[in-house]
């Protein structure tokens, strides 16, 4: 009897003593986690070689820092969680004091060698945690923040009113798809949501949609799996609208008003060459907002040109019309001087009486008689003939004049449909529907 008094007394030692350990180290025996474990920390933790590991990957978009469009790159800031299954470190919470969880440095652990394909980034932007979160059912849990700059094709031909498609695409770098298989349980309106309510800065970018394309599977020798978030964002147009297209727009009405400038003054001509070399400063400027890169030319692109077209023919015109104008005042005077040069001479002279004594004529001093007066009256007949037909002969005044006003108002009507319809082409091709609500 005292012998089963005794082991029921060391075995209710024993289970105190146990209750009373609770510390991590009997669990890390248990799970022979040590530094010293080669096959923890270098090999794939699975029972059977066959066994696919499955890695869930959750990205979260804390922040767009800049899009470079020069160099085709976008950065931003980024919440990457890494979740796996280890099948060798799984355990009772109940039998150790209902421990659930622990953390341990992960050097000591196999992790999977997932990387991210666009990354451009060097090696000091990202923060891995030190440690891996181990739970009782054998999920593993990695997390890590970089600053990533990842390469994308951007598509400037709607600048500014642009909308952008980047990928980021996560893929194991030595294992095929029958090793480890890349996916995420989370939908793409949840992870949106979260980004927008996490994210701290947007810069001159909004996020629009973050979408998850699942389980891809790219050929080749082996065969990978992929897990590529889709991230659309749209840029905020406001300030380009402010500093480059309602000025490029306001210089065009200014050039179509210039028709109303007066001629005769001498400024019209100088004011249109103000507006084209005004444009000419804005080009300059959108040579530095555009990449040189560009197979299609961006719209804004055709919008400078078509105006700097406009502006230039308009300024063609008027130096057409000034020509007449300066053609008409030069011939002008010209006509002066010939008329009065060829009206004198025909004017009948009076007669001299002592230039006829010089001649050895008779005298005739007093009124002509009526002889002389029809000779007299048919000489000044011929004499306005003559000057009749002098000035029909010479220019008219003021025909080129006409000529300019002519040319003047006619491609004033056919500048100003062009105009309104180059404008109004451009805004349906070029500004979305939704940008004034």
């Amino acid at each position: 009897m005292s012998t089963w008094r005794f082991i029921v007394l060391f075995c209710l030692a024993a289970s105190c003593s146990r209750a009373s350990d609770c510390s991590y180290s009997n669990l890390l025996s248990h799970l022979n986690l040590s530094s010293s474990n080669y096959f923890l920390a270098n090999f794939r933790p699975v029972k059977h070689w066959k066994q696919v590991t499955g890695v869930e990957l959750y990205l979260l978009l804390f922040g767009i820092l800049d899009v470079d469009e020069k160099f085709q790159t976008i950065t931003t800031h980024v919440w990457i969680e890494t979740v796996w299954k280890n099948d060798f470190l799984t355990w009772k919470p109940a039998n150790f004091c209902n421990i659930t969880q622990f953390s341990i440095p992960r050097s000591m652990l196999w992790t999977p060698d997932i990387n991210i394909q666009e990354d451009a980034s060097d090696s000091s932007s990202t923060q891995e945690s030190y440690y891996v979160t181990v739970y009782a059912n054998g999920m593993l849990q990695m997390t890590a923040r970089q600053r990533l700059t990842s390469t994308c094709t951007l598509n400037l031909q709607r600048f500014p009113f642009d909308r952008q498609n980047c990928n980021i695409t996560f893929s194991a770098m030595n294992n095929d798809d029958q090793s480890i298989q890349i996916w995420t349980v989370r939908g793409d309106e949840f992870i949106t949501n979260i980004s927008g309510q996490a994210m701290v800065t947007h810069g001159e970018w909004s996020l629009t949609h973050l979408e998850v394309v699942k389980n891809v599977t790219v050929g080749g020798n082996p065969q990978k799996s992929k897990l590529i978030y889709q991230v659309t964002i749209e840029r905020k147009p406001m300030l380009y609208v402010v500093i480059f297209i309602i000025p490029l727009c306001y210089l065009l009405v200014l050039d179509v008003a210039s028709f109303f400038v007066s001629e005769s003054r001498g400024e019209k001509l100088s004011f249109k060459v103000t507006v084209l070399l005004s444009i000419s400063v804005l080009l300059l400027i959108l040579k530095d907002m555009l990449p040189s890169t560009e197979d299609n030319l961006p719209i804004i692109a055709k919008f400078c040109i078509g105006v700097f077209a406009l502006v230039g023919i308009s300024v063609l015109e008027a130096m057409l019309v000034s020509f007449l104008v300066d053609m008409d005042d030069k011939y002008g005077k010209k006509l002066a001087r010939a008329s009065n040069k060829e009206v004198r001479p025909d004017k009948l002279e009076k007669k001299d009486p002592v230039k006829e004594k010089a001649e050895g004529l008779p005298v005739q001093i007093g009124p002509p008689s009526e002889r002389e007066q029809p000779e007299l009256f048919l000489q000044e007949v011929r004499a306005a003939q003559q000057e009749a037909a002098s000035v029909a002969d010479a220019p008219r005044p003021k025909r080129f004049c006409r000529v300019a006003e002519i040319i003047d108002t006619v491609f004033f009507f056919i500048y100003f449909c062009t105009v309104l319809t180059f404008l109004s082409i451009m805004y349906h091709m070029w500004i979305p529907s939704d940008f004034f609500s």
